[in-house]
């Protein structure tokens, strides 16, 4: 006789075979925590998939967050780290974290005390719409890859000196990053991005810091949109090699704009840079000598295109040194720069391209055929500006008439020239700095 198996196993079998396969979010649970509560002891409770809610209140920390979650808080929530170590720790994948107050996290920067650390373990997880207040780093993103750093607001300590601060976003070893939207005041640096491939930087505002973004060792990155204002330099680019560097602003910083050091196969276009500028006595003069702001500074960088920017207001537009040759300058203009370039090497630097050069605003040419060219090449230095930049003491003889009478004579017998830079199809009228290459919008 055949013995038959009850009805209810091919259930049981039907419901965990439905288990196993429904998607992980049917299943996921919702937590509301409770405003003065530790959040470590719900972390530690919630399942992958789960949600936590965070009312209006403030959480003691830190809190480790060991598992994929969605951690969201209502206006007015807070985490406060405890004035210790990390306030918040990222260690599982594809974490939410939004909308929430970080504040009161560790100052210890060699221990990289940072109100959010996100480990490796934490590859595509989202930080978003937050606000973190503190000394240390604002958001440290360690070795880790697919993150998306947007629109956070991030404030430093001011009570600190500026180098005692963390930055407000730190990338180190980082692949396919996305920092976008995210307002930063009164860090050390804005953004550092050490060691680290493939990642955007886009439409950040950095405002009163010593750098506003700052790449060491960062290959094959993206900088587009960006604003810096009142910083002491305002894009640190140093030690990396194909950047793309669009559309962004530089508004007011002190001693560089943009700071090139050993970049090669880059390219620089459509950037703003204005009002670079040292700060003066009650007399106008400089307060540091030879610290004069400058829009562009290029050390030892070769095999860059400079395209489209625009360079104005400031005491030096472009200072190339150091090597920095075998680069295309093309399409800018050079607007009311007190000394628009300070190039002290001899060997020949042609700033044209197929017969178009850059606009100055102090060029003097004309154009009889109308076809908006200057006539005459524009060579922006003479031996008298090499003799000065070597021996600064000699500009208080600037305005004498042995200087006049020397400048004349270059002008007017070309065999004294000595070699630089020369721009053999000036333009005749600024190019628009409006429109944008196509594409750029989604470099």
């Amino acid at each position: 006789m055949t013995r038959r198996l009850p009805r209810v196993v091919p259930r049981l079998f039907l419901v965990a075979w439905l288990l196993a396969w429904l998607p992980g979010n049917l299943l996921a649970a919702d937590w509301t925590a409770r405003p003065g509560e530790p959040l470590q002891p719900l972390v530690d409770q919630a399942s992958d998939g789960d949600r936590l809610m965070l009312p209006e209140g403030r959480y003691p920390g830190p809190v480790i967050i060991d598992r994929t979650l969605t951690l969201s808080g209502e206006p007015g929530a807070a985490i406060d780290g405890g004035g210790e170590g990390h306030a918040v720790t990222l260690a599982a994948p594809d974490i939410v974290l939004e909308g929430l107050t970080i504040e009161n996290w560790g100052a210890n920067l060699t221990d990289m005390d940072a109100g959010i650390f996100v480990e490796e373990s934490a590859a595509g997880s989202v930080i978003r719409d937050s606000r973190l207040t503190g000394p240390g780093f604002g958001i440290w993103l360690d070795a880790v890859s697919d993150v998306q750093v947007l629109d956070n607001v991030i404030r430093g300590d001011a009570a600190l000196r500026s180098q005692d601060r963390g930055n407000g976003i730190h990338l180190f070893n980082v692949v396919n990053v996305r920092v976008e939207g995210n307002d930063i005041h009164g860090t050390r640096d804005g953004i550092y991005i050490d060691t680290s491939r493939d990642s955007l930087l886009r439409d950040n505002h950095m405002e009163d810091l010593r750098y506003g973004v700052h790449y060491m060792y960062a290959h094959d990155n993206r900088l587009v949109d960006n604003v810096t204002r009142d910083t002491r330099t305002g894009y640190a680019l140093m030690q990396s090699k194909r950047l793309t560097v669009i559309g962004n602003r530089s508004d007011n910083d002190r001693h560089y704009g943009i700071l090139m050091n050993n970049i090669t196969h880059s390219t620089l276009r459509d950037n703003r840079v204005t009002g670079i500028q040292q700060r003066r006595d009650a007399q106008g003069q400089g307060l540091v000598s030879g610290g004069e702001g400058k829009a562009l500074f290029v050390y030892n960088a070769q095999y860059n295109r400079f395209e489209g920017n625009r360079f104005a207001d400031s005491d030096i537009g472009i200072h190339l040194t150091a090597g920095s040759e075998d680069n295309a300058v093309v399409g800018n203009a050079f607007v009311d720069n007190h000394q628009q370039v300070m190039y002290v090497a001899t060997r020949p630097q042609e700033w044209s391209e197929a017969g178009r050069g850059n606009y100055w605003s102090n060029y003097l040419g004309w154009d009889l055929a109308g076809d908006g060219i200057g006539d005459t090449p524009f060579e922006p230095n003479d031996a008298m500006d090499r003799l000065l930049w070597r021996y600064p003491v000699a500009q208080l003889l600037m305005h004498s008439p042995a200087v006049l009478a020397l400048r004349w004579i270059q002008r007017q017998f070309p065999v004294f020239r000595p070699q630089g830079v020369k721009d053999s199809a000036p333009l005749m009228t600024e190019p628009d700095m409006n429109a944008r290459n196509p594409g750029d919008a989604d470099a």
